[in-house]
């Protein structure tokens, strides 16, 4: 029987990692405010899809090697931070007035493809 304490201690804890969202559903969020259901949606499938290529990759015995390296996984997590801030930073600059962006008129047409690799680059370099 599992004591009370580790118990509550695990639940606890997972509570904390069901509750506070990661890197992606912050991005989806983000896209979603910013440019709609359409764009947050492919970044959605993008980012699917890169979790997958992460499920191949570990099949195929890479998530090994990947985890044996420390400086691979930390080269991994800190590409990935690094494009986060980079889509933050320009998400900042290309921003525009407040009423824009509820508007039809202000809503930035970005290329779904483009939503997909950007939601594919986030899911592929930003998993635990």
């Amino acid at each position: 029987m599992v004591p009370t304490d580790r118990l509550l201690a695990f639940a606890a804890m997972s509570f904390l990692l069901i509750v506070v969202p990661g890197p992606s559903v912050l991005f989806v969020i983000g896209r979603a405010l910013a440019q709609g259901r359409r764009a947050a949606l492919t970044t959605v499938v993008g980012n699917t899809v890169g979790a997958y290529v992460l499920i191949v990759a570990v099949a195929l015995g890479i998530g090994a090697v990947v985890e044996r390296s420390l400086l691979l996984f930390t080269a991994l997590k800190l590409a990935g931070a690094a494009y986060l801030v980079y889509l933050g930073v320009k998400a900042w600059r290309e921003r525009g007035a407040l009423r824009a962006v509820f508007t039809e008129d202000g809503a930035q047409a970005r290329g779904g493809l483009r939503t997909f690799w950007e939601g594919f680059a986030v899911g592929v370099t930003n998993r635990s």
